[in-house]
């Protein structure tokens, strides 16, 4: 991921982070400054966002002007002093923790701080935790930690009691649409419409806002409420959910996987040689086992974001029914919406968002094959008194 400015600041890509960006700002100009961080939020309020803006600012002899030298290479992800781990896996072992510890002692290159931000603390292995926790505890003098994940408890307690935490908020969706009209362009109907639609994640935002495609599988989703009329109804929508997520989580992942395949063969001169090492059997093996925990983790993450929008057309119903104030999520199916809100009540949909986050519980925690997580999920959902 490229983090952008549009207005020359390391700040700008913070949406609705007033409070995160007058803390960090004063930090790095030396006011509270300590060399561990837990960024903590919702998904999508932009936690690696506001921890690379900090790391720009520390190393920016401005603080974070967005134009020099030290902010661009930093926004860009070029800055020899600042890492940042992300994994498309499962988790972040040990072995990968080890090497950043070992890299984070080493003395910055530059006149300032050697930074390390890990984008998924909260995928650290149990070993992973142990040896990452003395390099957050006692951080060489010029390196600063920054941990993000969706909320402390994610993070050992051991280490989060020794990081000063920033805890960002889901930004507003007049403050999305906002920076979705400022930055791509969009006109103010379809940022509205990516802001609610989003509910706040701003990459998804971003992707509702520039692609037509997202847009038709985000409306083909929450249209099923209102269809879960009949058992095979149901499962028809399990169906569908499960092979479109697959195929949009197999579009993300091969192209990556071909550039991974391809480096790997020129590393080992297969084509130039003509024939393969001894050494390339086993790293291609190992490549290949990751590239498939990647492409899991990706389905998932797929089928995941699908669920989180079945969840606003029920919370939608409960706010129609309660005659709650302001526009719905989906206000695009409000038809859809009245209908659910009518054939059934508040607590029945309540009941309903719970037995979706039980369906993602099973899918993200205890490896449930996924099609029979939707089976089971849209049949809870279905429609009361009406046939089986």
């Amino acid at each position: 991921m490229t983090v952008t400015t549009e207005t020359g600041s390391v700040w700008d890509t913070l949406v609705g982070q007033r409070h995160v960006i007058d803390t960090l700002r004063a930090a790095a100009a030396g006011h509270g400054m300590t060399q561990s961080w837990l960024f903590t939020g919702p998904p999508g309020s932009g936690r690696s966002n506001a921890a690379i803006a900090f790391a720009g600012a520390l190393q920016c002899p401005r603080g974070g002007c967005g134009v020099c030298h030290e902010c661009h290479t930093v926004l860009t992800g070029s800055h020899a002093d600042v890492n940042v781990v992300r994994t498309q896996l499962l988790t972040l072992g040990v072995k990968e923790i080890r090497d950043l510890v070992r890299q984070a002692a080493l003395a910055p290159s530059g006149a300032r701080w050697q930074i390390v931000i890990v984008e998924d603390a909260d995928r650290l292995t149990e070993q992973a935790n142990n040896a990452l926790l003395k390099a957050v505890e006692e951080p060489s003098s010029r390196t600063v930690w920054m941990l993000c994940a969706p909320t402390v408890e994610d993070v050992l307690p051991t280490i989060r009691s020794r990081c000063r935490l920033v805890t960002l908020s889901t930004p507003t969706t007049d403050d999305v649409a906002g920076f979705l009209e400022r930055t791509l362009g969009v006109d103010r109907s379809l940022a509205s419409y990516a802001a609610r639609a989003s509910q706040g994640h701003i990459g998804r935002a971003k992707a509702l806002a520039a692609d037509e495609d997202t847009r038709k599988r985000r409306s083909a989703v929450v249209s099923y409420p209102a269809r879960l009329t009949t058992l095979a109804a149901c499962l028809r929508a399990a169906e569908e959910l499960a092979k479109v997520a697959k195929e949009e989580a197999d579009v993300q992942t091969a192209a990556l996987d071909a550039k991974e395949k391809a480096d790997l063969d020129a590393a080992y001169g297969v084509v130039e040689r003509g024939r393969r090492p001894r050494e390339y059997a086993p790293a291609l093996r190992e490549l290949e086992k990751q590239q498939k925990t990647r492409a899991t983790r990706r389905y998932r993450d797929v089928i995941d974001r699908g669920l989180t929008d079945l969840v606003s057309v029920y919370r939608d119903a409960i706010a129609l029914a309660s005659g709650a104030p302001g526009r719905l999520v989906n206000e695009e199916i409000r038809h859809d919406v009245e209908q659910v809100a009518a054939t059934s009540t508040p607590e029945l949909n309540l009941q309903r968002i719970g037995w979706i986050f039980e369906a993602r519980e099973q899918l993200m925690e205890f490896n449930v094959p996924p099609q029979l997580a939707l089976e089971s999920m849209m049949v809870a959902l279905k429609a009361p008194g009406r046939d089986r």
